[in-house]
Formats: structure tokens, sequence, C-alpha cells
């Protein structure tokens, strides 16, 4: 059988110290074939117990495992043997029906990155990226996998055949953590941001859970290790966030783009109401409440409502995935608000501004598909790249080379931290402005708490009338 090998070799049991030399475990190495297995103990008896049994395994010419690297007769029979990557697979498989096509995107970053610490050799292993591309766009893809072309198809078996079995986490402790920082870090070994390691991490601690559930691991070894998450105090960059005179410049800079720049003004107009891209590519003729015009008494022609403001009424958003990993093959999938459950809504107000941009856009352009505002030119969706490219090209154009190199609006989504940002400057009371950006107040203050400019002065101002008093 090929998961099973006679050439083993047991080593000398070796002592574990701190920095401070104390002897902390003694752990037994032991190799079959080519592949080195460690098992560390608290107590010297129990080391040379195990070290022992291996031996005595060894002489007598048992076969040895090369899954688990014990010996055949050790097999645990009330547990299922899997290994770590047709593990991975089944929980990528478990989560998709149910998760956002996003968050399957994600489910696949993390066991690919998590996956090297798995392998059981290095012999005959494909390219690095290569390898971790077969795994994120195929391997952990379900809907994707069978459809896997020939040189990912390779890797992929390569994998199959060369990952350790999960039951190897059970009494390994330092493979647990190796584990865990190859989930953590970056194709060169340096950490990955704070935000990727903290849901790498929880999603690493989910698989596990699962293997727990499948009654491949008696208990989940990721909780056991002594870890600190990195400080991720994400606040709004106050560098990125335009005033409203570049706003606007920006707005005609990306008019005056060709040949999508006209259609597109409304959608980063949606600055004034603090929408997301994903709110903004969604957003409706049915979902635009706009104040009603009068007649001009002297030229007959509709005019606006002087300081007359509107309301858009938001039901859904469409993230941009890929089509790769939404069901229906679109590259958008349409989900639920974000923080609102199936079928909450959220109101903005749309202030006169935005208004006028509005009226102007529905004046001059029919309606998409469902009576989408933004579409694209050959596709019912509004694609990414098409905004993207206009939106550089709007901030070359409109901002100084100083400008153009620094953070200020450098995303799209940058205009909502400029809008929520103005509504906090202007005073607008703090719940207020997080029912309307669909925050909790809670998180509003923390992200936007380094764009709230004027009030130290205030404050400092009161407490020295305080004080004359």
């Amino acid at each position: 059988m090929k998961d099973i090998t006679y050439n083993v070799r047991v080593y000398a049991i070796e002592t574990r110290k701190n920095a401070a030399g104390k002897v902390t475990s003694y752990r037994v190495a032991w190799q079959t074939t080519t592949k080195t297995w460690k098992r560390s103990f608290k107590l010297a008896a129990q080391a040379d117990t195990f070290r022992g049994a291996l031996l005595t395994a060894a002489r007598s010419g048992e076969g040895f495992s090369t899954l688990t690297g014990e010996p055949v007769s050790w097999g645990r029979t009330d547990r299922p043997e899997m290994s770590w990557y047709d593990f991975a697979c089944k929980f990528a498989d478990m989560k998709w029906k149910n998760a956002a096509a996003k968050y399957r995107q994600d489910i696949a970053r993390a066991l690919t990155a998590a996956t090297p610490a798995m392998y059981t050799t290095t012999r005959g292993k494909p390219d690095g990226r290569a390898l971790r591309s077969a795994m994120h766009r195929w391997g952990f893809n379900t809907k994707q996998r069978q459809q896997a072309p020939d040189e990912a198809a390779d890797a992929l078996r390569w994998l199959a055949d060369n990952t350790k079995p999960i039951s190897a986490l059970i009494d390994d402790a330092g493979l647990v953590r190796d584990l865990l920082e190859s989930a953590t870090s970056l194709l060169d070994g340096t950490r990955a941001a704070p935000s990727t390691v903290r849901k790498h991490r929880m999603l690493l601690s989910n698989a596990l859970d699962y293997a727990v559930e499948l009654k491949l691991l008696p208990a989940n070894p990721l909780k056991t290790l002594k870890w600190k998450p990195p400080a991720n105090a994400y606040e709004v960059d106050r560098r990125s966030v335009v005033n409203h005179s570049q706003a606007k410049a920006l707005l005609a800079a990306v008019a005056a783009q060709r040949p999508s720049g006209e259609r597109l003004v409304a959608f980063f107009a949606l600055y004034y109401a603090a929408l997301r891209p994903e709110e903004a590519v969604n957003l409706r003729r049915d979902n635009i409440t706009l104040p009603p015009q009068i007649t001009d008494p002297e030229t007959g022609e509709l005019a606006e409502l002087a300081n007359a403001w509107g309301e858009l009424h938001l039901l859904k958003a469409a993230p941009y995935a890929g089509r790769d990993w939404t069901d229906r093959g679109t590259a958008r999938e349409e989900r639920p608000l974000k923080h609102r459950a199936q079928g909450q809504t959220r109101t903005v107000p749309v202030p006169p501004p935005l208004v006028r941009i509005l009226r102007a856009h529905l004046a001059s352009f029919d309606m998409g598909a469902g009576g989408r505002l933004f579409y694209g030119v050959k596709s019912t969706d509004l694609p990414f790249i098409t905004y993207r490219r206009a939106w550089r090209a709007a901030r070359k154009a409109a901002l100084t080379d100083t400008e153009f190199v620094s953070p200020l609006a450098v995303r799209p989504y940058d205009l909502r931290h400029a809008c929520v940002s103005t509504w906090l400057n202007a005073g607008v009371p703090a719940p207020q402005v997080a029912e309307w950006a669909g925050h909790s107040v809670d998180v509003l203050l923390r992200i936007y708490a380094k764009c709230i400019v004027g009030q130290e002065e205030a404050a400092k101002q009161r407490i020295s009338d305080a004080l004359k008093a």
C-alpha cells in the first residue's frame, strides 16, 4: 500500500528548555521515509515510553502509516482519517451554499494561506504561486473545482497526495502554531494586515470546529494556543477625505471623461448621500424620491424648489465578487444591505445639489435592466473596472501632482468617508449620522474619530469658561 512504509528511524529524546534554562517538555522525533514527525511530552517518562513503543514496532518489522507517522496497529478505529486538503475542500463545500460570494472568497484565501504548513514533503511540489492559484481559484471553489484546467488539476492532485492528515494536529502543538502562522502570513512570509490576520484566524478556527463535528479531531487545538491578535484600530485617514470644493472639482473632471463620464457623474455624486459603491451600483429608479418641481411663471418651465430635499430608499446592495464565486455567474451578487437583515431598508436624505444631479441624469439617460440607474455599455451591471478607470482619470485631471500621489480620494469609497465626515463636522448628531450611513454609533465614532475637527478647541474654551466661573 502506498500509505505504508517500513523505512523508519527513531531519534533520541530532545529536552526542550525555555529562555531561563528550565525544562518545559521532552520531544520524541522519528522519520518515516522522508518525513520527520515530532511529539512533545511534559514528563521524561512519558517520552521514553512513547519512544520505546516506536522502536518496538520498527524492530518487529511493523509498517508505519505515511499519513499519521504511527505504526499501522495504532490506527484509531473510533476516528475517521482525512488528509488536510480533502478536509479543507469539504469545509469549503459545507460553507458554500449559505455563504455570500465575497465570504466564499475569504474562506478560500484563508485555506490557501494555511495549507503550506500541512505539506508532507516538497518533492515534486509545483511552483508556489501556481499552487496557491490552483487552491484559491479551483480547489477551494466548490463551483469551479471539477472544471480545473490540466495544470491546476495536476497541482491539486499533488496536494491530495502530499498533505498531512488532519489528525496530525492532535498531539503536535508546534504544527498547530505553524498552521496558524501560515494562515496569517503573506506569500513572502511576512505578517498579513491586522484585519486579514483576525479574519483568517477566525476562519481557521471555524474549520477546526468543523473537524471536531466530523469527529476528525477530539477538540479544536487552536483554542489551546496562547496567541494575541494584532491591534486593529481601523480609522479613516483624514488625508483621504476631500472637502466639498475638491469633490465638486472631481465630479466636473468625471464629466469630461469619454465615453462614460457623463453617465457616471451621478454615480460619484452619491458622495452627497454617503453610499457604498455596492449600494450605488444597485440603485434603481424606484429607490429615489425627488421633491416636486414648480412651474416658472415667466417661462412656463419646471424649476426646482429652493432648498428642497429628496430621499433614497435603499433595499439591497450588489457587492463585486467575480463570476467564479456567484451562484448565477454574474460579477456582482445582490445581497441585503450591510449590517442589516434580509428585508431591512435604509433611508438616506438627498440634499439639493444631489437632487439636481439625479434629476439631470434621469432626464438624459434611459434606465437599465430592472430600472437600474447605472449600467455598462455592454452589460446590465456597471463594471468595476469602468468606474475605477474613470475615477483615476478624474483624479489625475482635477488634483495637483502632489495630491494625486497622496491618499486623497484614492478610492471611490473615500467619497463615502468624505460625506460622513461632513455630516459629523456640520454638527449632525452621531445617532442620526449612524442611521443614514448604516453604522452603529460606536463603530461610527471609532472609525471617524480623526475626521471630526474643531471640537477640541471648543471643548477647551468651555473648560476655560468653567474655570473662570
